[in-house]
């Protein structure tokens, strides 16, 4: 016969076991409360949405129909990115074969600036990963090749089809019914060829940033038969120029994914790869904090435009930016529609947290400053009036607990632990990179 006290301890222990709400829940059950919450978010509807090509699987990477991916000019355009060499149209003598497109978007930051502000030419030192770049007091300030808007994340971007904040460049997507605008832009007049926005804005964005591309610099670098390799088809007439080599930078470019974080393991079957707390900020991501509402994409982002009333980077310590950018004004200030004003394209999220700004103007240095701001829904930029906010962002009651837990999940889960993969072990001109300065190459331990 059972004693009294042993049976009332079962029913209480039965009890505490059953009751959903006074028990933490099984890893087994978030995996399922979370696989159904990924695939609702999902366009398809599916988990697999969300898992990203491998970055040597040239057929299903995303890819301009104009510029199939090639291994040879992938291989070329990782050398094209970091190569200080072709940094010839510098301002000053001083700043010339010092700076590459990795200046600004850094492996070791995401791709990322590591500062508040990117600086190519006009910009030196390093530190470990570009924290330390400053101004080059040789220039004046308005003579620096900085942005006045944060330079966006190069991971991913191949699932990109119109780049930049306000998304002016690539002909088609959100972009069909803006041709009459494409003219009103030096940059986006390249709309015209018909390409994809990353195409486009290499070739502008080569200019810009003052890097020099013709046979004469090629031969001497050593990158002529690189190119010869990369585009055999291409008139050799044709073949050295600002295309190609933003061709070959785009296919560079498309190739840096993040499919060794934890959640692309997850995504793919290795339910362990999120230990139990990155899988409740995975649940409150794609549940309660409403995050997928516009990080939907197979980035964890998205082609919407959204205002959220932060602070533009004219508004704190920044250099040669003004009230007066158009830049500022978001996809409004392209398309001239006033209910585009001050909204800004959903950035994806992967390796988020391998720096500390945030948003288009730098306003926040923190994940959790982030979630706290879009879970209050109160414009920090006097700019942006509260009727212009974004109605998908709704106020959210959100804990300590759960900002924690969020945070987690956008730091950790999101994270590929090894972008390094994609640098190169040397460039062909035998110069130091990302950055050639001396105080670079005293930084990175180069000679």
């Amino acid at each position: 016969m059972i004693s009294r006290p042993i049976v009332y301890s079962s029913l209480l222990l039965l009890g505490l076991f059953s009751c959903t709400e006074d028990r933490m829940p099984t890893l087994v059950e978030l995996d399922e409360e979370l696989k159904t919450l990924v695939s609702q978010a999902s366009p398809e509807k599916t988990l697999d949405y969300y898992v990203l090509p491998n970055e040597t699987d040239y057929a299903n990477i995303p890819q301009e129909p104009k510029n199939p991916l090639t291994k040879a000019k992938a291989e070329l355009g990782k050398m094209l990115y970091f190569e200080t060499g072709l940094a010839l149209d510098a301002k000053k003598e001083s700043g010339k074969g010092t700076y590459s497109c990795a200046t600004c978007h850094v492996p070791e930051a995401g791709f990322k600036p590591n500062n508040f502000q990117g600086i190519a030419d006009g910009g030196v030192s390093y530190g470990v990963a570009g924290e330390k770049r400053a101004m080059n007091t040789e220039y004046k300030e308005n003579e620096l090749d900085v942005q006045s808007a944060r330079p966006l994340t190069m991971v991913n971007v191949a699932f990109v089809k119109n780049s930049m904040w306000n998304g002016s460049f690539g002909a088609g997507h959100v972009n069909v019914g803006t041709e009459q605008f494409w003219d009103e832009d030096p940059g986006t007049k390249r709309n015209h060829l018909g390409m994809l926005g990353l195409e486009v804005q290499n070739i502008e964005g080569l200019i810009v940033h003052r890097i020099r591309i013709e046979k004469s610099v090629l031969d001497k670098l050593g990158y002529t038969p690189m190119f010869d390799e990369a585009f055999p088809d291409v008139p050799v007439a044709e073949r050295y120029t600002l295309l190609t080599a933003s061709f070959a930078l785009s296919a560079y470019i498309r190739t840096i994914l993040s499919t060794r974080a934890p959640f692309q393991k997850w995504l793919k079957g290795d339910l362990s790869a999120l230990p139990y707390e990155q899988k409740k900020g995975a649940i409150l991501f794609f549940g309660k904090a409403k995050c997928a509402n516009c990080h939907y994409e197979e980035n964890l982002g998205s082609h919407e435009f959204h205002a959220l009333g932060v602070k533009d980077m004219d508004q704190a310590l920044s250099y040669n930016t003004a009230s007066t950018d158009k830049r500022n004004l978001g996809r409004g200030g392209f398309n001239h529609k006033d209910e585009d004003l001050y909204k800004f394209k959903v950035p994806g999220l992967y390796n988020v947290g391998d720096t500390h700004f945030y948003f288009h103007g730098a306003s926040k240095t923190s994940l959790e400053d982030v979630i706290k701001y879009k879970a209050a829904r109160v414009p920090e930029n006097n700019r942006v009036s509260q009727e212009r906010m974004s109605p998908k962002l709704v106020k959210l009651n959100l804990d300590d607990e759960e900002v924690r837990l969020l945070t987690v999940f956008l730091d950790q889960s999101l994270r590929d632990p090894d972008l390094l993969r994609y640098k190169p072990t040397h460039i062909l001109s035998g110069n130091c990179f990302p950055n050639n300065d001396r105080q670079s190459r005293i930084d990175s331990g180069c000679n």
